[in-house]
């Protein structure tokens, strides 16, 4: 078996900073969507937006979570670096598994979240296809 080096958890953090850049942007993107239909609600509250504000209710919760297990990743990757440091391999070893499997639901959760995306999509695309 090899041994756990400071790289390899090292090698996680420019993948585990981008993924997290990715989910920093989509919140930004939901936040102006929400005030985007909030302003459309007060005007009109059809049921079409009612399903997109619900719709990204379950994006936005969706979104946190991977942030969240996203940035705990990142920071067992940290704790795994020090525990190598302070030469506690088998703590190291269990903190770094922990921080790969958070990683693994995080992306998971994105794929769920994708789905969801695309649904939100297929409901403007189904009101533009009645006005065509």
């Amino acid at each position: 078996m090899n041994a756990l080096t400071l790289t390899t958890p090292a090698l996680l953090f420019s993948a585990i900073s981008l993924i997290l850049l990715a989910y920093t942007n989509r919140f930004l993107a939901y936040a102006s969507v929400v005030r985007s239909l909030h302003a459309r609600l007060k005007e009109d509250p059809s049921k079409l937006i009612v399903g997109q504000i619900k719709n990204l209710r379950k994006r936005l919760a969706l979104t946190r979570a991977m942030q969240i297990l996203g940035i705990t990743s990142l920071l067992l990757c940290v704790l795994c670096m020090f525990l190598i440091y302070i030469e506690k391999q088998l703590f190291a070893e269990f903190i770094f598994g922990v921080a790969l499997l958070l990683l693994i639901t995080s992306l998971g959760i994105s794929i769920r979240e994708i789905q969801i995306s695309v649904r939100a999509l297929d409901l403007h695309l189904s009101d533009i296809d009645k006005h065509i």
